[in-house]
């Protein structure tokens, strides 16, 4: 197996700062367990697998070569499963991790046989021991904007590759990190090889000391549309009927109010006119619901199996893995993340189930991605909530511009295709024999 990097040693005042850095975790193991079990009980983390947080496995390792891929979240996970079929299907194992409970269902339907799902170990030496002591990857491979140092500092002390996948670094997080800089280059630097998203991406990750890196692209890009359950999709439209819809998608705290008085702005104008929120985090439903009540809003939760009526003005989709089904159905989908300081979701989804766009100005998560559309006249951007009820106004009136936006959209995301290819091809010398095994 190939060295991991070949870094440089840290700098005193990094290596310090890292040693501090995992001294701490060791001194709060006695409270994570009160953490976790606070998360748990807000519904962000799954009780009866609690162990593999702390590094112990719930499935035994595989035989042969094993690949161990970590994707935060849903949007990471979606972004890789294509990559893992690709890894999996070379006869190399998968042990794929992810830290929230809405990704762990999403990589219970998805993968394919030969890998498996674990949550990942907590960034804490004992639990990451742990957790590489069992699995003994060949090669480490993290989604995105993932750096946790414990868990770099101990792939590079036992010599496994590690490389960035996907690798983005948003202008405010390179910032951050450029005001530690002998850390950030004692992490950066262990990085066996990094496939950045964009040149700015790129740009950011060698600045702060990362030495490989190759543009390869966003594999968001190449993710197939969601997939739709046509009887769920047949049994919606026949409950919407002919009411004009639209659809809140992946909200977070604070859209829900703004589509709540997009809906009270428009309905007087858009007679039969049915609003549709669908959370990023389910969990909160009961939150959401309560706050449409409020404000006199007739609502029918779809978590409680409520039915859709003439009567309800809004139907609060708070369900795991439906979100396809939605901007399959809605012309007009408002992409969450963007009206409040997160960074945007993913808009690729609704362009391929032909949702016109509307997105609020934060969206530095995929700003390549959303800057494209807005160029080329495939999305519109809003300030603020009575921008959104403007837009959502303007195109459910407007078949023309919509159908525009939706053409638009689609022929600006075409060129970006093609980034899962080449990072197989990337990855080929870390899955031979020769490197990762």
């Amino acid at each position: 197996m190939a060295s991991s990097t070949g870094a440089p040693a840290d700098p005193p005042a990094a290596a310090a700062a890292l040693a501090a850095y995992r001294a701490a975790g060791q001194v709060l193991r006695p409270v994570l367990p009160l953490a976790l079990a606070r998360r748990a009980r807000r519904g962000k983390e799954d009780p009866a697998r609690m162990a593999e947080r702390y590094g112990i496995a719930s499935r035994p390792r595989p035989q042969g070569r094993v690949v161990w891929v970590h994707a935060a979240s849903v949007g990471e996970t979606n972004a890789v499963i294509g990559l893992v079929e690709r890894i999996v299907a070379t006869g190399i194992a998968v042990v794929f991790t992810s830290v929230t409970v809405t990704s762990a269902a999403l990589a219970a339907r998805r993968l394919p046989a030969g890998a498996v799902h674990q949550f990942s170990p907590l960034d804490v030496g004992t639990y990451v021991g742990r957790f590489l002591d069992h699995w003994r990857p060949d090669l480490a491979l993290f989604v995105e904007s993932e750096i946790w140092p414990v868990t770099i500092l101990q792939l590079a002390a036992r010599r496994i590759p590690q490389v960035r996948l996907n690798a983005h670094m948003s202008e405010r997080s390179a910032r951050g990190w450029s005001r530690f800089g002998g850390v950030a280059g004692a992490l950066f630097g262990r990085f066996s090889l990094c496939l950045a998203q964009s040149e700015a991406d790129g740009a950011r990750y060698r600045a702060l000391g990362a030495r490989d890196v190759t543009v390869t692209g966003n594999l968001k890009f190449d993710e197939p549309p969601p997939k739709v359950d046509p009887a769920a999709l047949a049994a919606f439209r026949t409950a919407v009927g002919s009411r004009p819809l639209w659809v809140a998608a992946s909200t977070h705290e604070g859209e829900e109010a703004m589509a709540a008085e997009a809906h009270a702005m428009l309905a007087p104008r858009i007679p039969g006119l049915l609003t549709v929120i669908v959370p990023r985090h389910p969990a909160r439903g009961g939150e959401i619901r309560a706050m449409l009540a409020a404000r006199g809003l007739k609502v029918a939760q779809r978590s409680l199996g409520e039915p859709l009526t003439a009567e309800n003005d809004v139907h609060l989709a708070d369900t795991l893995g439906e979100l396809g089904l939605f901007y399959q159905a809605a012309p007009v989908a408002f992409v969450g993340a963007t009206l409040v300081d997160i960074g945007g979701h993913n808009p690729i989804e609704p362009v391929q189930l032909d949702a016109a766009i509307v997105h609020g100005p934060h969206t530095q998560n995929a700003a390549e991605i959303y800057a494209a559309l807005d160029e080329g006249g495939g999305a519109v951007r809003v300030a603020d909530g009575a921008g959104l009820a403007a837009a959502v106004e303007r195109l459910l009136t407007d078949p023309a511009e919509r159908d525009r936006r939706c053409q638009a959209a689609a022929a600006m995301l075409q060129p970006f295709t093609g980034a899962q290819a080449r990072s197989f091809a990337a990855l080929a010398p870390w899955l031979d024999a020769g490197k990762a095994g």
